[in-house]
């Protein structure tokens, strides 16, 4: 898989990366992460053009909730 650069005198030149062991300890010590993909999307379309704001609680209930099991289950005791 690792592609070897061609030396001078003709011979293949080991690659620096062959002895190279990144290992959990050192994945984890790392301090910066990368955002999710969606969360550069969100942030480019509101540089762009910021959102309303939203209410917290929409005005309607969830969806499925006036028929939902514990609902019914009350209605009928």
């Amino acid at each position: 898989m690792a592609q070897e650069q061609p030396a001078d005198d003709g011979g293949a030149a080991p690659d620096p990366w062959d002895g190279v062991e990144l290992d959990e300890d050192f994945v984890r010590a790392a301090e910066t992460s990368e955002p999710s993909a969606r969360a550069r999307m969100l942030a480019a379309r509101w540089r762009a053009e910021r959102p309303e704001p939203q209410p917290w609680r929409a005005d309607k209930p969830p969806a499925g909730w006036f028929f939902s099991r514990s609902r019914r289950r009350r209605r009928k005791g």
